[in-house]
């Protein structure tokens, strides 16, 4: 699987993209380009071709234009991923006032990551440990520390707890993406392979030999109808992690000097 990095564009010029402080113009320019337009047919390239086809030629391609004219507004791939992650991340606009309590806060916010993945699976195979600083990202970060903003909790632990549900996210999803690129690609749903797999698996696997697999799996294969039920196991785990924090934040309710 493709592995991009963000942030290993020149910092200068991409935030000087990210912030549109300075659009890279000239009277070379063409007048139906711009950095948007150039950034949208790139994300049209990843949705539909996959993060391995992306580069600067396929996006020219896909625009029509030669691939020269693209760097008179945007230097090389580097800075263009860091401006596609920026604004996949600014789709969907964090709420003015954000709504319910904290917990509800939460679970929304990770429903909206969940999403954002299923939008644009290509999303799994950039590695953001430097994240491009734009004006979307930021907010989203704005956004996510208010969920968790006044309920008792110290600053490193309200960076924590979204880094927690963001990584838990990005790590429960992986399998959705797959289920549904699998069944793209082979034609065959969840539900249908499994079917055509299970009468086969009930003749192989010994229950003297396997008991609690054999228990198990022959309950979770019923109840799925697949090998696996990617959004029931999200659900299950965002509930166990928002309990966590659930705890976490009593803690500091009934100690409130214990987070100092």
């Amino acid at each position: 699987m493709t592995t991009e990095y963000s942030g290993t564009g020149d910092p200068a010029r991409s935030l000087a993209l990210l912030w549109r402080t300075r659009e890279r113009t000239s009277r070379k320019g063409r007048p139906d380009l711009s950095v948007d337009r150039i950034v949208r047919a790139a994300i049209e390239v990843a949705d539909t071709e996959g993060l391995a086809a992306l580069s600067m030629r396929r996006v020219a391609e896909r625009l029509g234009v030669g691939t020269m004219s693209l760097y008179t507004y945007v230097p090389g791939k580097g800075e263009l991923l860091d401006v596609m992650l920026d604004t996949v991340h600014g789709e969907t606009p964090p709420d003015e006032e954000p709504a319910g309590g904290w917990r509800e806060r939460l679970e929304r916010i990770a429903r909206q990551n969940w999403d954002r993945y299923l939008r644009h699976p290509w999303l799994l195979q950039v590695a953001t440990t430097r994240p491009p600083l734009g004006p979307n990202l930021i907010a989203r970060y704005e956004y996510e520390l208010r969920a968790v903003d006044g309920i008792g909790l110290t600053d490193l632990e309200m960076d924590a707890v979204v880094t927690l549900v963001g990584g838990f996210v990005h790590g429960a999803v992986r399998s959705a993406v797959e289920a549904a690129q699998a069944a793209a690609r082979t034609g065959m749903t969840e539900q249908q392979w499994w079917q055509a797999h299970a009468p086969y698996l009930e003749k192989a696997l010994d229950p003297r030999r396997f008991p609690l697999a054999a228990r198990v799996g022959t309950a979770a294969g019923q109840e799925y109808q697949a090998a696996a039920d990617p959004d029931r196991a999200f659900d299950f785990g965002l509930a166990r992690i928002l309990d966590g924090v659930e705890t976490l934040v009593g803690d500091r309710t009934q100690t409130p000097d214990a987070g100092r």
